[in-house]
């Protein structure tokens, strides 16, 4: 059965692929930004997108924009969820994982954040006390710590990996310090977080597909031990509070697929984005001999630098959203359960919003104003994780190395949702850390 429902699944993915394709060959806008090669540059794309409307319906059937306010409007707007009224997923542009067994927890498709209230905002609520302004800057004194660890490790080296050595390290620490798990695991941890993100495109191949299905299972073995060594051995940590959570012997089966949920969530989002941002700030510096000087005589403005990379090149490039009952927006009618496409990528370049919105500039007065990271109720619960972590290390990364330059060629990722870059050799000689003072 299973040979025959792989099949099944992967003649699926061979139609979905061509009829996109097809349909961007056509000159579909919205067509070509889904089709396109991760290496391509999408942002003409999200130009030829905005270009048609605020609110554009192609070809596939789905409205898109890469209009700043309708953006905005949309994710802001309680009559939009991230579910339809029969309680399907979000993949009506791209393909589901419709292969994957049904027993197994998506961190993605399962959690919160694929959720509408009341789920949504009870399963939020349970984690939220960890990513409050106040939990934060209480772990960054922890942050500036690991940061430090790590260049430390590096200040012998002339030459390394910016990615894997540097910039995947610190926040998978940071986030397993917050989940309370040893970094020991981190290759798992790194190996599961590419799969997630890789599946954000759709699941295009049967090979895909099955490296999906394992790490779903591991992830899932994982994470119900963890939550299980918690309710016996509980300490300050997220899985801990999840796991307090549990009255009785044991979940039901819809509780522990929540908490697995979350958790898992909480492990791949908490790092791959930051991950990215991190990747994306160092490439931009890397190619702007200004930006570069201007952030080695203001190593201070690393927020302001974090919020210009997130609006100029965002880790996450678009998120849909489902009409849950007949709503106009911009001028157009969307029915219930019309899908619409959010390009935050385009619209963090919107004009009329962002003057000069190619222009790479730290000193944007409204560069806060990107929507990297959503809006609404689904605002990313660990934005303010985030920047704290790419602040900070940004700041340390050039002060310790202020020669650091390229080594070689970049290479991006093999994905279109999440934007970022997979190998960035550098070389840079380090210069010594002041001592700690008696």
């Amino acid at each position: 059965m299973t040979i025959l429902r792989d099949a099944q699944v992967g003649l699926m993915m061979f139609v979905g692929r061509n009829v996109v394709r097809g349909h961007a060959l056509r000159g579909d806008a919205l067509a070509k930004v889904l089709s396109r090669r991760p290496n391509v540059d999408p942002y003409p794309l999200y130009d030829q997108v905005r270009a048609q409307g605020p609110l554009f319906r192609g070809a596939l059937r789905v409205h898109a924009t890469a209009s700043h306010a309708t953006a905005n409007t949309i994710l802001r707007d309680q009559r939009f969820g991230v579910r339809s009224s029969d309680d399907a997923g979000r993949d009506e542009v791209q393909l589901a994982s419709g292969g994957v067994p049904e027993g197994l927890v998506h961190p993605i498709d399962d959690s919160f954040l694929s959720m509408d209230p009341p789920s949504h905002t009870r399963l939020r609520r349970t984690v939220g006390p960890w990513f409050t302004p106040r939990a934060l800057n209480q772990r960054t004194d922890r942050i500036e710590e690991i940061v430090e660890r790590y260049l430390d490790e590096l200040s012998g080296r002339d030459d390394f990996d910016l990615i894997d050595d540097f910039a995947v390290r610190v926040p998978v620490q940071v986030i397993c310090d917050l989940l309370g798990i040893s970094s020991a695991d981190r290759p798992k941890f790194i190996l599961w977080g590419a799969e997630m993100a890789h599946s954000l495109d759709g699941v295009w191949d049967l090979g895909q597909l099955r490296r999906l299905r394992r790490a779903l299972a591991e992830m899932d073995e994982f994470f119900n031990g963890q939550i299980e060594l918690r309710r016996r051995e509980p300490g300050d940590d997220v899985i801990s509070g999840l796991a307090g959570t549990i009255e009785g012997e044991a979940p039901t089966a819809q509780l522990r697929r929540d908490l697995v949920a979350t958790a898992g969530l909480l492990l791949v989002a908490g790092f791959e984005t930051t991950v990215n941002l991190i990747g994306n700030a160092v490439t931009t510096l890397l190619g702007d001999d200004s930006a570069r000087d201007w952030f080695l005589a203001n190593p201070e403005q690393a927020p302001a630098l974090v919020e210009e990379v997130l609006r100029l090149d965002p880790p996450v490039h678009q998120t849909m959203r489902m009409a849950r009952e007949p709503v106009e927006v911009a001028g157009v009618r969307i029915p219930r359960d019309g899908a619409v496409l959010m390009l935050l990528g385009g619209a963090n370049r919107d004009p009329e919003v962002f003057d000069h919105p190619n222009r790479f500039d730290p000193n944007r007065p409204n560069n806060r104003d990107h929507l990297a990271f959503s809006a609404g109720i689904h605002y990313c619960l660990g934005a303010g994780l985030a920047r704290i972590e790419a602040a900070v290390a940004l700041r340390q990364l050039f002060q310790r190395f202020p020669d650091l330059g390229g080594a070689g060629a970049v290479r991006y990722r093999h994905t279109r949702n999440i934007h970022g870059v997979r190998h960035l050799p550098v070389r840079g000689r380090s210069v010594r850390r002041d001592p700690t003072p008696a």
